[in-house]
């Protein structure tokens, strides 16, 4: 099984790959090609998939983790390359809900565009609160549920009014390695713990690699050192993070686990067995 990051905030070493805030990898297992997220621009994306000689028509499957511009708005172009060649679209019911954030100044945080307008590309959603199999040893989260704390921000309209947005769509993909498993996470709002202890709980099977964006930017010294020590207790033995993650948590990251910690970038690509 191999993931390739398309697109991270972090651009990477070598020359012809481009960053930006958000976030795509791309998982082959099996002969399939699976695409976790669309990051935040289109072109960068394209760019970066022609740079590492992936075509858009030979996705299989988008599995989105929810429904923030910076894990979406890469999806129009990315159906537009694919020449109306249909592509189905695993995520949860609430990913068209309107977001907003306060700060530091109001602004629409949603996927940017219509259901139907994603349809007439190409897309064939399939949209579901449960766990499902997308295929062989390869599954969505389904909504999780949030024991300790999460990382869930801003605000949704919902009949009209502005509520805090606990994001319920935040879903993870979980990898089955035979023996241990896998999760790669868009931004963790479900709070990174919760998404490994509900990976655990589902598979029955312990969690060996965490990949992804871990939403601790602006975490508190209290909430680092929660989620360093319940890392520790899971036996985690490799965590790749990036994106939302913070330099903060990455330091502390780099700090306690070591070697068994790599920050994700364009291109970085990773094997598991």
């Amino acid at each position: 099984m191999r993931i390739t990051i398309l697109f991270e905030n972090h651009s990477g070493f070598k020359k012809g790959f481009f960053g930006g805030h958000g976030f795509s990898a791309l998982v082959e297992h099996k002969g399939y090609k699976i695409l976790v997220d669309t990051g935040v621009d289109g072109e960068i994306l394209l760019k970066n998939m022609n740079a590492l000689g992936i075509k858009p028509a030979d996705i299989d499957y988008l599995f989105l983790t929810h429904g923030h511009y910076d894990h979406t708005e890469g999806l129009k172009a990315l159906l537009e390359a694919r020449g109306g060649k249909k592509l189905t679209i695993i995520a949860h019911p609430e990913i068209f809900v309107k977001r907003v954030a306060l700060k530091p100044h109001l602004r629409d945080i949603s996927l940017p565009f219509k259901r139907e307008q994603l349809e007439e590309l190409g897309a064939e959603f399939i949209l579901t609160r449960d766990p499902i199999q997308i295929i062989e040893g390869i599954y969505s989260s389904g909504e999780i549920e949030r024991v300790t704390w999460d990382r869930a921000v801003g605000y949704k309209i919902e009949n009209g009014k502005l509520v805090k947005d606990e994001v319920k769509d935040d879903m993870a993909l979980i990898l089955d390695l035979g023996d241990s498993i896998a999760v790669i996470t868009g931004c963790g709002h479900s709070g990174v713990i919760n998404i490994a202890m509900h990976a655990q709980k589902l598979m029955n099977k312990p969690i060996k690699v965490l990949i992804g964006g871990f939403h601790l930017i602006g975490a508190k010294p209290e909430i680092l050192k929660e989620t360093v020590e319940k890392l520790n207790e899971l036996k985690v033995e490799k965590l790749y993070a990036g994106h939302c993650t913070g330099f903060e948590a990455m330091s502390s990251f780099m700090i306690e686990f070591g070697k068994a910690f790599e920050p994700l970038y364009v291109g970085k690509a990773i094997e598991l067995g």
